[in-house]
């Protein structure tokens, strides 16, 4: 295996993780502490605890984000180039 397909099957299995924990944050609101969640700058806080995220947010932002980039890196593990060796398609 190339260090570049290495590369991007571990992205996949990163997005996918990602995708898997917002489904069960909006379902039951586990990882609502993960930091995959968490914002750049500023965290929201109400009587001093730091707020989980919007679930609106999960819905709308982070899994379209995170699906779309998982159709990319797949669609880029397709195109990456293929080498015949001894009749079977291999990848080089």
């Amino acid at each position: 295996m190339k260090p570049i397909e290495k590369v991007i099957l571990d992205r996949i299995k990163t997005l996918e993780e990602a995708i898997i924990k917002g489904q069960k944050y909006l379902e039951s609101g586990a990882h609502a502490n993960w930091i995959g969640f968490q914002p750049y700058f500023v965290k929201k806080m109400r009587d001093g605890k730091a707020l989980p995220p919007h679930r609106d947010w999960v819905k709308n932002v982070f899994l379209p984000g995170r699906e779309r980039a998982l159709r990319e890196a797949e669609r880029l593990l397709e195109r990456l180039p293929r080498r015949k060796h001894g009749g079977a398609d291999v990848t080089c």
